[in-house]
C-alpha cells in the first residue's frame, strides 16, 4: 500500500501577477487534470515520442531545459507549488515550447490515476526534501511503496534517476531501490553515478559546490 502520508507542505510563498495570470490563461494549452483520468499520450502530444517525467521540477528551470534540448521526447512534470508552475508556462510559452504538460498534484495520485503501466521511459526526481529531522522520515517520497509504483509505470530498460544533496537520504534511496526486486543498479560499482552531462544543475546545487558541499546521482533501470 502506497504511503498516504504527504511528502510536501504546501507553503504559500510569493506568486507574482504575472505567474499567477499564466496560471489561469495557459492551463488550456499545458495543464492536465487528475479528473482526466488516464492520459493518452499521442493525444496529448500529438506524436508518440517517449515520455520523461519529472516529478517535483520546482520553479521547473530543469525541466524548460530539458525540453529545450530533446525535442524528439516529451515531458510531463508535476509539481504542487503554484508559483513554481506559473513559472514554468510563462517559460515554456517565451520560448515556444510545445511537448510539456503538467499537473499540479500529488505525484503519487497521479500516477495511480493517470498513467499507464509500462509507459514511461524515464523518471526524473532530483532534490526531493530529505525530512532530516527522524521524526519526519515517514514523509520522505522515496520509500519502497513509491519504488513499486515507479517500477509499475516504467517501460522495460525504463530508468529511474536521482539526485540529492543530502547524504543520508542518498543512502536511504540506494537501500531502497536495493530492496525492490527487478531494479538494476546503473552504476558500476553498485553505489553512486557520476552526474549525467544532460542533468541540468540547479544555482543552489552550483553554490552548495563551492562550498563544499556534495551531490549524489542515482540511476536504475527496469529489467
Amino acid at each position: 500500500m502506497i504511503n498516504k502520508i504527504k511528502s510536501y507542505v504546501l507553503r504559500q510563498g510569493h506568486m507574482t501577477s504575472a505567474q499567477k495570470r499564466a496560471l489561469e490563461t495557459l492551463w488550456p494549452h499545458y495543464g492536465l487534470l487528475l479528473s482526466d483520468g488516464k492520459i493518452n499520450f499521442k493525444k496529448i502530444f500529438g506524436n508518440n515520442h517517449p515520455v520523461i517525467l519529472e516529478i517535483g521540477f520546482g520553479m521547473g528551470q530543469g525541466l524548460l531545459n530539458l525540453a529545450q534540448q530533446n525535442q524528439n521526447y516529451n515531458f510531463l512534470g508535476i509539481e504542487v507549488h503554484r508559483p513554481g508552475v506559473g513559472r514554468l508556462f510563462l517559460d515554456l510559452q517565451k520560448n515556444l515550447i510545445s511537448n510539456v504538460r503538467v499537473y499540479k498534484e500529488d505525484a503519487v495520485n497521479v500516477l495511480q490515476t493517470c498513467i499507464e503501466d509500462n509507459s514511461l521511459h524515464r523518471i526524473l526526481i532530483f532534490f526531493p526534501d530529505p525530512w532530516p529531522k527522524r521524526r519526519h522520515h515517514k514523509r520522505r517520497l522515496i520509500q519502497a511503496s513509491l519504488l513499486l509504483l515507479l517500477y509499475q509505470k516504467l517501460e522495460f530498460q525504463g530508468e529511474v534517476y536521482l539526485a540529492t544533496d543530502w547524504q543520508a537520504y542518498a543512502n536511504v534511496m540506494l537501500e531502497a531501490f536495493q530492496g525492490v526486486p527487478g531494479f538494476e543498479n546503473q552504476s558500476q560499482n553498485d553505489g553512486f553515478i557520476i552526474r549525467p552531462l544532460w542533468r541540468p544543475e540547479t544555482k543552489f546545487e552550483m553554490r552548495g559546490k563551492r562550498l563544499g558541499y556534495g551531490v549524489w546521482d542515482l540511476c536504475f533501470k527496469k529489467t
